[in-house]
């Protein structure tokens, strides 16, 4: 019972006469809870940063992968660019400026002609301006065979410039000859024309 009434005899305020077992119970607590308070306050911020980091690491290191793979195929995609700009330069080149335009409007007529069509309708539209080029449509209605509308069709499609064709419709000419049944065809033909760089 002397170990207990040392114990409640011990003098706060003097830790120095304690009993050396005493002492070396109470430095091993506090050293303990000091750890402890260490481990729980600095180090486990220390892992939650250490944590943040290295998820911010692992972006890093993707962000790297993707520009070293774009940066590998970069000659390539430049050869591919080159070639894209070389057949854009090609496509532009064929569609008509201001003054030619006239010139293919006399082309596509022309082209009917040479089929054996009759025009019933030949009506240029206004310009609609786009991106790069612009828009002509021309409302067509156009009498013959069902083989010199393929010649029509044909004919303009291999015009040196762009002309495309749309709303195409067919339908029998009443009243017509009987040995040679005549069609109607109405169309838009569409032209493009380049618009001017300023």
């Amino acid at each position: 019972m002397s170990l207990i009434d040392d114990l409640n005899n011990l003098d706060p305020n003097n830790p120095g006469v304690w009993p050396a077992p005493v002492k070396t119970v109470v430095f091993a607590a506090v050293f303990a809870a000091i750890l402890f308070a260490g481990w729980k306050f600095d180090i486990t911020k220390q892992n939650e940063a250490l944590a943040g980091l290295e998820k911010k690491e692992k972006e890093q290191i993707g962000i790297l992968d993707a520009r070293q793979k774009k940066a590998a195929n970069l000659n390539a995609l430049k050869e591919q660019m080159k070639e894209m700009q070389q057949s854009f330069g090609d496509m532009v080149k064929q569609l008509p400026n201001k003054t030619e335009v006239a010139g293919l409007l006399i082309d596509i007529s022309q082209t009917g002609l040479a089929a054996g069509l009759e025009f019933k309708l030949f009506q240029p539209g206004g310009e609609s301006p786009k991106e790069f080029y612009a828009e002509l449509p021309i409302n067509l209605s156009v009498v013959g065979s069902y083989h010199q509308f393929g010649e029509f069709v044909s004919g303009i499609a291999a015009l040196p410039r762009i002309v495309t064709t749309h709303n195409i419709s067919i339908a029998p000419v009443k009243g017509g000859p009987a040995d040679t049944p005549l069609l109607q065809m109405k169309a838009v033909a569409k032209t493009y024309r380049a618009l001017e760089e300023n």
